[in-house]
């Protein structure tokens, strides 16, 4: 039987600051493969329910088996090998939200996975339905909420970049903070792992890849222009150096679902 199930949970108005996101899937019954984990916006926390999940840096790197795991700013893909059963939820971080839980810059986890300890709740969210997981979740980030926060310039550059779509010059940053260039570039690369040229990068390529998901994609001229490129060749380009494939390449050879197909999956937004 083939299980593919994709299930989205908003944390609690308290968290959103820190946590975009909460993405629970279960995928059973498909081939075997690697899936490739793009670069985006957002840090990653990923809590297995069944095997580790076994993640490389590299396609020709052995991976390790991490039952539930944090990873940071990247510039490249993350290779996540799978026997057709991934099961367990992820979390998209907001910077904010590595100071925030783990008491450290989001710099400290960029281009790198780090092993969580985090089995009893792991555990008590395998036994549970997904509302009561995303409520688990909620509960357990609350208890280890300790907010601290970076640079008030810092947030501020971090916030206008994402709400800029990635339309926005560094210069015309730097000018908003009241730092010089050199020193904004230096500092934020310090507290979020990468300069704020890559990170307004990261921005578009995040687009383009919700975009490149849409079950009825338009054309990637289109797509390319929606998400600030300059061209067609702009974002083929892009996407050779994040995903290192093109984006079409890569929406017909993923093993697993990139998004639910409505004849087998059951999809529900639950809000905890």
């Amino acid at each position: 039987m083939t299980i593919a199930e994709h299930v989205d949970g908003v944390p609690a108005p308290h968290l959103r600051r820190y946590v975009r996101q909460y993405l629970g899937y279960h995928y059973r019954g498909f081939a075997p493969g690697v899936h490739l984990g793009l670069p985006s916006p957002d840090l990653t926390v990923v809590i297995s329910f069944e095997e580790p999940t076994l993640v490389s840096l590299a396609a020709d790197h052995a991976p390790s088996g991490y039952t539930a795991l944090a990873s940071g700013l990247t510039m490249a893909p993350a290779f996540i090998h799978h026997d057709g059963t991934q099961f367990g939820v992820q979390l998209a971080l907001t910077p904010a939200g590595a100071r925030a839980l783990f008491g450290m810059p989001a710099a400290a986890l960029a281009a790198a996975v780090a092993p969580l300890s985090l089995e009893p709740l792991a555990d008590r969210l395998r036994a549970a339905s997904w509302p009561q997981r995303f409520a688990l979740l909620d509960a357990a980030l609350a208890r280890r909420l300790d907010p601290v926060e970076p640079a008030p310039e810092l947030a501020f550059a971090w916030r206008r970049i994402m709400r800029s779509g990635g339309a926005l010059r560094v210069g015309e940053l730097a000018a908003e903070t009241g730092w010089s260039r050199r020193h904004l570039c230096a500092r934020f690369a310090a507290e979020f792992g990468v300069g704020p040229k890559d990170a307004l990068r990261l921005v578009r390529f995040g687009r383009s890849t919700r975009l490149v998901r849409e079950p009825h994609r338009r054309a990637l001229a289109d797509i390319a222009a929606a998400c600030g490129y300059y061209d067609q060749a702009h974002l083929a380009r892009e996407w050779r150096e994040f995903a290192g494939v093109a984006p079409s390449h890569w929406a017909q050879s993923e093993e697993l679902p990139i998004l639910p197909s409505q004849d087998e999956v059951e999809t529900a937004t639950l809000e905890a």
